[in-house]
């Protein structure tokens, strides 16, 4: 019975390891405000790009994000596209250096988006993208930091601002972080608005939508969906051997008994 017991008790205490490796490691997958590009985002051009923002809270939902941009490198345009449940405010900052666009001089880029629950919130075990239409892309830089703010419904505050190092650990807290890819050749990026976003870029920004953005976002979407399932069936398998052991222990204890 003695010998049963301490096997029993191993048991429980692998599966309790088990189960809090997988709570880890999903929390690191999953857990972290990010920004995604539909298609491509390449340098030089234009891009949408969803800020994805999960609730990482158990007992309160987000109600409140706020994403600023980089002024060494600004965007003449940024575009939200509405999202049902959210109000959306748009904050211009002033710029040193004016930038030249199609011609034009703009004295002003967009510095800050925030988006605030209005009828709805992103509740435990939720998420929610926010798409955005961004351009011109800088043609000097391999990536855009971007620093978000998420805000709970119990005035919690959590500030996903730390810029990943080269060679160190990844912070407790990263910025989103959008990667460009090489300029294209007609140099409007590998990613086409949405259909709302699409029509005032095309009249502001002159960037032209291809056919060939739209199989791309759909092979990143397929890619995206394959990659998430993957990793729920991983969890599936861990949780199933966790039973599987328990099972086995108890089948044991009454054979014995």
């Amino acid at each position: 019975m003695n010998v049963l017991r301490v096997s029993a008790a191993r048991a429980a205490l692998a599966g309790g390891i088990a189960l809090s490796s997988v709570a880890l490691l999903s929390g690191t997958a999953f857990a972290h405000v990010g920004v995604q590009p539909q298609g491509e985002a390449a340098k030089g051009g234009y891009a949408t790009v969803n800020v994805k923002v999960p609730n990482e809270r158990d007992n309160a939902s987000t109600v409140k994000l706020e994403v600023s941009f980089p002024l060494d490198h600004p965007l003449a345009s940024v575009m939200p596209q509405p999202v049902p449940g959210w109000k959306t405010e748009v904050t211009k900052s002033r710029l040193d250096k004016p930038l030249e666009l199609h011609g034009k001089k703009i004295n002003e880029a967009v510095s800050k988006v925030t988006w605030t629950a209005d009828g709805s919130k992103i509740g435990p075990g939720q998420f929610q993208q926010f798409p955005l239409s961004l351009g011109q892309l800088p043609e000097d830089a391999d990536q855009i930091v971007l620093k978000a703010v998420q805000t709970y419904d119990n005035k919690e505050v959590v500030r996903w601002i730390e810029e990943q190092k080269e060679g160190a650990e990844e912070p407790q807290n990263p910025a989103p972080v959008l990667k460009l890819s090489a300029a294209s050749e007609d140099h409007h990026g590998g990613a086409a608005p949405s259909a709302s976003a699409s029509a005032s870029a095309d009249g502001k920004d002159g960037h032209d939508a291809k056919g060939g953005d739209r199989e791309e976002t759909a092979a990143a979407a397929s890619s995206s969906s394959s990659d998430t399932t993957a990793r729920v069936l991983g969890v599936v398998g861990i949780l199933v051997g966790v039973a599987g052991v328990a099972f086995g222990v108890l089948a044991g204890r009454r054979r014995s008994v």
